[in-house]
C-alpha cells in the first residue's frame, strides 16, 4: 500500500500575511556588518557573547526581554557556500529540523529568497513511515508569502514524494506499489494513465521488461501517463523502476544489494519531476513512461548469454543480468520515441561507473543537444542540484557489438561503463529531437542542509528549472 510521511511539505510552512508573533531570522554574512546593523544593541551584545561571527551554518537563538525566543541569527558566510553547490541561502535547510516549534520569517533582504524558502522545506523532510513518533509538540514553520507559496510548496512536495518512494523498502514498494503511486499522481492532476502488466507485456510487445521481471512473483509492468494539451511541446520522461535488484543470476554480493531498494530511483525522479511540471502547469504535452520490475533470482530468471528480443526489433545478447536497467529502459524508450517527442529525459540509477567517476553527489549527464549540455550544468549548480556533463562518445559504440545478436547489453571491459550504458540507451531513440540521460545515485549518504540521509530524486529540480525557463521564454 502506498503511504506518505506523516505530514506534508505544506506543513513546513505558514502561508499568508506575516503575524507579529512570527520570529525573525536574520541572515548574517561573515563580515556581519549589514545584517547586524538591523539588530538592537542588546541583540548584538548577545551575539558577541556567543562568539557569533556569521560563519556559514552556525545559528544562535536570541532571547527577548521576557526570556522567550526573540530572533534567530543564522550565518551564511560569504553568501557563496551552498552545499553541495549554489548560494548560501540554500543552507537554510539546516534550520527547519533544529529550531524549536514556532513560526518564523526571514527578516533579511535576500538575493534568492525563494531558494531559501525551498531549502527550508527540503531540510524539513523526514521519513517516519515505520516509526512511532510523537509530533504533538509541533514543528518549526516558515512564513511564506502568498505570491511564492505555489512554486515553493509544489517543488518541496515533489521532492518529498520522490524521497518517500525511494526510502520505502522493497517489501512495500513492488511494481504494483509504484503503479499505485503513479495513479495517485495522475488522479491528482487529471492525467491519463494506462498500465500493461505481467504476460500482457509479451502481447503488447514489451519483451525485455517481461524478461527482466518474469522470475519474480510480483509482476512487472509498463506505466504510461500523459497530461497537457495536444499541440504543446512534447516532453517525455522515462524512469527506471527496478523495485529491487538482486543482480539476477549474476547475483550481487550482500554489500552491494543492501541499498537496492533505491534502484527505482529513476522512476521516483521522473514522478517527482512530473509532479512539478503538472503542479506548476508548464505549457507542454507531458508523457511519463516507467518500466518497473523486480530483478529476482528464480527458475524462470533470464540468463547470461540469452538473446532477447526488444520492442524496437533489435535482438539483445545478455552479457550480464545485473545490467537489467538498460534492458527495461530499452523497451520503454522505444515506446517513448515512437511519437517523436521534442525531448526525452531518461532518469536511472544505472551504473557504478558513474559513481566511481563522480561520486554520490554529482549525477552524470549525457545528451545529444549541445545547447542543453552547455546551459544545464551551471543552472543546476546554481540551485543546489548539480550534475556533470559527460560525452556520448560514438567511438565506444563498437564495444557493444555482439557476435550472435544485434547488440550486447554490456561491454566486458571495466572502462567507460557509464558512457557505454548511455550509448546502449541511445540506440533505442532516433525520432526525438533531444535526448538526455541522467545516471543517478539517488541517495544522500549523510545528512546535508537540503535533506537527511536517504533517498534523493537528483536532477529533478534542475531539469524543472531548465524547462520552466525554456517553455516560458
Amino acid at each position: 500500500m502506498v503511504e506518505t510521511t506523516a505530514w506534508s511539505a505544506a506543513d513546513a510552512f505558514a502561508l499568508g500575511t506575516p503575524e507579529t508573533t512570527d520570529i525573525p531570522i536574520h541572515f548574517i554574512e561573515s563580515n556581519g556588518s549589514s545584517a547586524k546593523a538591523k539588530l538592537g544593541a542588546a541583540e548584538q551584545t548577545w551575539l558577541a557573547a556567543q562568539n557569533f561571527s556569521g560563519s556559514a551554518k552556525r545559528s544562535v537563538l536570541i532571547p527577548n526581554a521576557d526570556g522567550r525566543i526573540g530572533a534567530v541569527a543564522f550565518g551564511i558566510g560569504n553568501r557563496l557556500q551552498g552545499e553541495p553547490s549554489g548560494p548560501s541561502e540554500l543552507l537554510t535547510g539546516l534550520l527547519s529540523p533544529t529550531l524549536p516549534a514556532a513560526t518564523y520569517r526571514i527578516a533579511t533582504e535576500m538575493t534568492h529568497p525563494q531558494l531559501a524558502a525551498l531549502a527550508w522545506g527540503l531540510g524539513a523532510y523526514s521519513f517516519s513511515r515505520y516509526r512511532h513518533q510523537d509530533t504533538n509538540g509541533g514543528r518549526a514553520k516558515l512564513r511564506l508569502p502568498a505570491e511564492s507559496a505555489g512554486h515553493v510548496v509544489n517543488t518541496a512536495e515533489a521532492i518529498w514524494l520522490g524521497r518517500d518512494l525511494i526510502n520505502t523498502p522493497a517489501s512495500d514498494m513492488a511494481p504494483a506499489d509504484l503503479e499505485a503511486a503513479a495513479r495517485i499522481l495522475a488522479d491528482r492532476h487529471g492525467a491519463d494513465i494506462s498500465v500493461v502488466v505481467g504476460d500482457d507485456l509479451l502481447t503488447k510487445n514489451f519483451p525485455l521488461i517481461h524478461a527482466v521481471g518474469r522470475a519474480s512473483p510480483r509482476e512487472p509492468r509498463l506505466i504510461d501517463m500523459s497530461w497537457g494539451p495536444m499541440g504543446a511541446p512534447k516532453i517525455t520522461l522515462v524512469g527506471k523502476g527496478i523495485s529491487f535488484d538482486t543482480g539476477g543470476l549474476d547475483i550481487k554480493p550482500a554489500s552491494a544489494m543492501l541499498l537496492m531498494k533505491k534502484d527505482m530511483g529513476g522512476a521516483a525522479t521522473a514522478l517527482a519531476l512530473a509532479h512539478m511540471i503538472m503542479g506548476q502547469r508548464l505549457n507542454c504535452r507531458l508523457r511519463v513512461v516507467i518500466p518497473t520490475a523486480e530483478n529476482a533470482v528464480g527458475g524462470d530468471a533470464f540468463r547470461p548469454g540469452d538473446v532477447l528480443a526488444s520492442r524496437l526489433g533489435l535482438n539483445v545478447e545478455v552479457g550480464n543480468t545485473d545490467a537489467e536497467g538498460r534492458l527495461v529502459l530499452a523497451d520503454a524508450l522505444a515506446l517513448a520515441d515512437s511519437d517523436a517527442p521534442d525531448s526525452i529525459f531518461v532518469f536511472a540509477t544505472l551504473t557504478g561507473a558513474a559513481r566511481s567517476a563522480l561520486g554520490p553527489d554529482l549525477p552524470a549527464f549525457f545528451t545529444n543537444d549541445d545547447a542543453l549540455a552547455q546551459s544545464l550544468p551551471p543552472l543546476a549548480a546554481s540551485i543546489g542540484d548539480p550534475l556533470w556533463h559527460m560525452p556520448l562518445w560514438e567511438g565506444y559504440r563498437r564495444n557493444l557489438d555482439s557476435d550472435i545478436a544485434d547488440i550486447n547489453n554490456v561491454w566486458e571491459s571495466p572502462f567507460a561503463g557509464a558512457i557505454t550504458a548511455a550509448l546502449f540507451l541511445k540506440r533505442f531513440v532516433s525520432k526525438a529531437r533531444r535526448f538526455a540521460h541522467f545516471d543517478l545515485y539517488g541517495w544522500r549518504p549523510a545528512a546535508r542542509p537540503l535533506g537527511p540521509k536517504g533517498g534523493e530524486p537528483q536532477t529533478a529540480r534542475a531539469v524543472m528549472e531548465y524547462l520552466r525557463r525554456e517553455l516560458t521564454s
